[in-house]
């Protein structure tokens, strides 16, 4: 149950504003994983949604994956009978894969990337990155307006929101250099060849 605002003091604001921005940025780097880099990962294919006798459903839940190498992915469904589903998911998704199956486990190898494809992976990084920190400064906005109805209505003085409002800008701060440093190593990785 929320606290009311009568439990609210600034350090209970702090506290759920740092663990709403923690979120943020798993969430952040949850969905970094879904770029593709040119080295195979599970997380590349996870989440395809493949028509599961009528119901979409997301590979990871149909199916193990594995990258036995840095050049392909392997599925393995638990129902042999879904192998062609997944076939045509894949090859529909707009990761452009082209996968290969032997009949009961699905290989899909992870081509290259080209520099144009590179540029246009590091520009869907920059709006993830933007998107992550947008995220985080909504959760500040939440914290100052918390603590500003605190002060306007006498449950702590100017001072002691001017504080609050200090420590919400550096753990505001904090977490956008997270996203940045996060989003500089994907980067690097995006254009590593």
């Amino acid at each position: 149950m929320p606290p009311t605002d009568a439990d609210l003091t600034p350090e209970k604001v702090l506290s759920e504003v740092s663990t709403k921005m923690d979120r943020a940025v798993d969430a952040f780097k949850r969905d970094l994983n879904q770029l593709r880099t040119g080295r195979a990962t599970p997380a590349l294919v996870e989440n395809i949604e493949v028509d599961y006798y009528g119901n979409m459903t997301p590979l990871k839940q149909i199916a193990s994956i594995s990258a036995p190498d840095a050049r392909a992915v392997m599925i393995q469904p638990w129902d042999r009978g879904s192998l062609r589903e997944i076939e045509k998911s894949l090859m529909a998704s707009e990761m452009g894969f082209n996968p290969s199956n032997d009949g009961s486990t699905i290989t899909v190898p992870i081509p290259p990337l080209t520099t144009e494809r590179r540029q246009e992976m590091v520009k869907m990084l920059k709006r993830k990155i933007e998107d992550g920190k947008v995220s985080v400064r909504n959760v500040r906005r939440d914290g100052q307006e918390s603590l500003r109805k605190m002060e306007k209505d006498k449950a702590i003085s100017q001072d002691e929101n001017r504080r609050a409002q200090e420590r919400l800008q550096k753990t505001t701060d904090g977490h956008t250099k997270l996203i940045d440093e996060t989003g500089s190593a994907k980067e690097a990785e995006i254009m590593q060849v």
